[in-house]
């Protein structure tokens, strides 16, 4: 996924569309003189900022430190432990992140690697908080290889209000640490399954920026 504008481009045909709705309602307005058409066009605009804001695509710069296994999304951690049932099929070091609408939407690779594998589950729509979500909702992961022949799988999920996932890596591509790989609209989640021995430089509560933030090293 190489999109360097400043919209992340899965957002261009929602700006399109609220956009020229928006023009369509002002100028009707001014036209007409009307106020009964100047609510919808206010709301319209409002809408209009909001998809903007949204579809944010900002450019990122990782940490110097190759070692440093960086957050995919922008959110807040609400899961940090050791698990037993992950998609690597072993123990791991699960690290959650929650983004609410107002968090950019655009996910980046948290390592470079590899594509082993890729995999996608229909599902349900639980609150992306809730911790049914990461085994019940509709999701879409990858798992990478590292230089070092280490895996991390990165999973993401659905929420409420997420119903479109994207994703655009396959198996055998390389992708770059920090760099972009996909999207979900409105709401949603990111897991990520480390070595069980990586040190976790993130705690409960803490946010994260896509990208940037340090989650833990690989040694």
């Amino acid at each position: 996924m190489n999109n360097s504008t400043i919209f992340a481009r899965e957002g261009f045909p929602f700006i399109a569309f609220s956009s020229v709705l928006t023009l369509l309602l002002l100028l009707s307005t001014w036209q007409l003189n009307s106020a009964l058409l100047a609510v919808p066009a206010v709301v319209s605009l409002l809408l209009t900022i909001f998809i903007l804001y949204f579809f944010r695509n900002p450019e990122r710069t990782p940490p110097s430190d190759e070692r440093v296994v960086v957050a995919p999304a922008d959110g807040v951690v609400i899961v940090a432990e050791r698990v037993d049932e992950t998609p690597l099929g072993k123990e791991a070091l699960k690290i959650s992140i929650f983004m609410s609408v107002f968090n950019v939407h655009v996910n980046r690779a948290p390592f470079s690697g590899r594509v082993v594998d890729t995999f996608y589950h229909s599902g349900k729509f639980f609150d992306a908080r809730d911790g049914r979500a990461s085994f019940e909702n509709e999701r879409s992961g990858i798992i990478i290889e590292t230089s070092r022949g280490v895996r991390i799988a990165f999973v993401q999920i659905a929420g409420l209000i997420a119903r479109r996932i994207v994703s655009y890596p396959h198996v055998d591509d390389i992708l770059v640490r920090a760099k972009r790989y996909g999207l979900i609209r409105f709401g949603s989640r990111v897991d990520v399954y480390l070595p069980a021995d990586v040190a976790l430089l993130v705690k409960l509560g803490d946010r994260t920026v896509a990208g940037i933030t340090a989650l833990g090293l690989l040694e």
